[in-house]
C-alpha cells in the first residue's frame, strides 16, 4: 500500500506542488468529502444489486459479523503467525470478508430448510456470529485494543489525519554520533547512585554521554534543527488509498460481469438454465461487500458504510426503470450527500439555511433550554442528506412520487367524470327525456354529484370543446360525439374474445 501511495503522489507531484498537494490533503473538509464520494461510489454500485436481490438488510448483517472474521484472523496474526498485532493488516480484511460469505452460506443453508423465509434466516445467523465475536473479545483479548469501538466506529471527519509521510527531497537519515559537530556532549557520575556519593565528591568517576547521538529520520533531524532545509514531505490519508482501491475494484466488477449481475437479479431461474452460476456470483458479491464495508469502518464509520449501500440505490430505483441509470446516478446521490452531509455537520443546511437560526427560533417558539448551538457527527449528517435526497425523490419522482400519484389519481377521476358525464349526454341527446335530462342546473341530481363538481366537469368539458350549452341544456358538439363514439367502439372491441 505505501508503494502504491509513493506511485501516485509522483505522478501528482509532476503536475501539483508539493505546498498546494500537502495544504490540500491537511483539508479536513477536502478529505472527508473526497473520502465520503469514493465510499459512496463503491457502496452504492453494490446497493443496486443488493436492492434488486432484495438484500439490502444484508449489507447491514455482514457489517456486524465482519467482527467475527476479525477476531479470529487477529488472533491466527498474533497467535499462531506470531506477527506483531497490527489492526491495519490485510489478514483482518481477509478474514472480515470470509465471516461476509460464511453469513451468507449460513442464511442461504437455513432459508433451504423452508422452515423460516430469508429475512427470518438472517435475522437468525448474525446475532450469533455477532454474539461469538463479542465473547471472544470479552475474553480473551481484553488487554487489547481490539474492540467495536475501533472496528464499527470511524469519524471521517478525521481521516485527514491518519496518513503516511512521503519524502521527496532531503530524505536522508542524519545519524549523530560523539565526534559530530552538533553532538551534545556531557558528563555522567557512574558511581554516585552506587556509592551513595554526590558529583561533588572526590571519589566520584565521571564518563563522558551524549545527549542526542543517534539516528534522525529526516522529519526529526528537520524538527531538531539538524538541517538547514526541511525535507519535501507528503502526507497521505491512508483512508484514500484503501478506499480507491476498493472503488476500482467494485467498479470494474460491476462492468465484467454486467450482463450476468442484471440477468441472475431479475430472473436466476432464467441464468441458471443459460448456463450461468447465479450462487457462485452471489458470493461474489457478497465478498465485494464484506471487503467494502471492513475498508471503510475506520474511516467513516458501520452507519454510514450502511447507509450508502441502501438509501442512494433505493433513490435512484424511484427514479428510474433502467438498470445502467441507475448504476450511474446512485453513487451521485452518495457523492452529494457527502459533500453536503459535511456542510450540514458545519451548520448550514444545503450551504443556504444556518441550522443554528433555526434553533435559536424554535428556542424562542417551543423552548430547548438554550440549547442554539449545532453540534453533529459529519457521518450522521451525511446519513441525514442521503435520507432527505431519497425524501425529494420520494415526493417528487416524476413516476413514482407522491406528487406524481396524486396527479394521477387526480386525471383519473377528471376522465372518468367526463366520461360519465358525455356518456349520460350521448344517452339521452335527441330523446324525448332530454329537456329534464340534460338540464344544466339539474344534471347534477340525475348523475348524483355536488352541484359545484358538475359545474367544474362541464367548464372542463367546454373547454376541451366537447360540450356545448344551448337554452341551458347541455349538449355534445360534433367533436364530442367523436370522441364518444370511438370511446365506445373500442371498449365494444375490447370485450370481445379473439381467436
Amino acid at each position: 500500500m505505501y508503494a502504491l501511495e509513493q506511485i501516485i503522489i509522483t505522478i501528482l507531484v509532476k503536475f501539483i506542488p508539493i505546498e498546494q498537494l500537502n495544504a490540500a490533503l491537511s483539508d479536513p473538509r477536502a478529505v472527508a468529502i473526497l473520502i465520503g464520494a469514493l465510499v459512496s461510489i463503491s457502496t452504492a454500485c453494490l446497493g443496486v444489486f443488493l436492492l434488486l436481490r432484495k438484500m439490502s438488510l444484508t449489507s447491514d448483517a455482514i457489517s456486524h459479523t465482519v467482527l467475527l472474521g476479525i477476531v479470529v484472523a487477529f488472533f491466527v496474526m498474533v497467535g499462531l503467525l506470531g506477527t506483531e498485532a497490527d489492526l491495519s493488516s490485510p489478514l483482518l480484511v481477509i478474514g472480515a470478508a470470509a465471516a461476509g460469505v460464511l453469513t451468507v452460506i449460513l442464511t442461504e443453508l437455513v432459508q433451504r430448510s423452508g422452515l423460516v423465509k430469508q429475512d427470518a434466516a438472517l435475522g437468525l445467523v448474525f446475532p450469533l456470529l455477532f454474539a461469538i465475536a463479542i465473547i471472544i473479545i470479552s475474553r480473551y483479548a481484553d488487554d487489547v485494543h481490539l474492540d467495536t469501538d475501533a472496528v464499527l466506529v470511524g469519524e471521517i471527519g478525521v481521516a485527514w489525519a491518519n496518513t503516511n509521510s512521503h519524502c521527496f527531497d532531503n530524505c536522508d537519515d542524519v545519524v549523530i554520533t560523539p565526534d559530530h559537530p552538533r553532538a551534545e556532549m556531557g558528563r555522567r557520575c557512574i558511581n554516585c547512585s552506587s556509592g551513595g556519593i554526590t558529583p561533588r565528591d572526590p571519589k566520584a568517576v565521571f564518563e563522558e554521554v551524549c545527549a542526542n547521538c543517534g539516528t534522525y529520520s529526516a522529519a526529526e533531524a528537520w524538527r531538531e534543527r539538524l538541517i538547514p532545509e526541511p525535507p519535501a514531505l507528503v502526507f497521505w490519508p491512508r483512508s484514500l488509498t484503501l478506499m480507491g482501491l476498493v472503488t476500482l475494484l467494485n467498479v470494474g466488477f460491476i462492468a465484467l460481469f454486467y450482463k450476468e449481475l442484471k440477468l441472475t437479479s431479475f430472473d436466476s431461474a432464467l441464468a441458471t438454465a443459460l448456463g450461468f452460476r447465479p450462487v457462485a456470483l452471489n458470493y461474489m458479491l457478497m465478498t465485494l461487500v464484506s471487503v467494502t464495508a471492513v475498508s471503510a469502518f475506520d474511516a467513516v464509520g458501520s452507519v454510514l458504510v450502511v447507509a450508502f449501500f441502501i438509501i442512494p440505490a433505493a433513490t435512484a430505483y424511484l427514479l428510474t426503470d433502467r438498470l445502467a441509470i441507475m448504476l450511474l446516478i446512485s453513487p451521485v446521490f452518495g457523492a452529494l450527500s457527502a459533500m453536503t452531509g459535511y456542510e450540514l455537520a458545519r451548520g448550514q443546511l444545503l450551504g443556504i439555511l444556518p441550522i443554528s437560526d433555526v434553533l435559536v427560533f424554535l428556542d424562542r417558539t417551543v423552548g430547548l433550554d438554550g440549547y442554539t448551538q449545532w453540534n453533529s457527527s459529519i457521518s450522521a449528517s451525511m446519513v441525514i442528506m442521503a435520507f432527505l435526497f431519497f425524501l425529494a425523490a420520494w415526493v417528487l419522482s416524476p413516476r413514482y412520487g407522491l406528487v406524481a400519484a396524486a396527479l394521477r389519481r387526480r386525471m383519473q377521476r377528471q376522465q372518468f367524470a367526463d366520461q360519465m358525464i358525455l356518456g349520460h349526454i350521448y344517452h339521452h341527446q335527441g330523446r324525448p327525456e332530454a329537456p329534464e335530462e340534460l338540464a344544466a342546473d339539474r344534471l347534477h341530481e340525475h348523475l348524483g354529484w355536488t352541484p359545484t363538481h358538475t359545474r367544474l366537469a362541464i367548464a372542463r368539458l367546454r373547454t376541451l370543446n366537447l360540450v356545448i350549452l344551448e337554452d341551458e341544456q347541455v349538449r355534445l358538439t360534433p367533436r364530442g360525439e367523436r370522441v364518444v363514439s370511438e370511446f365506445l367502439h373500442t371498449q365494444l372491441h375490447a370485450g370481445q374474445p379473439t381467436g
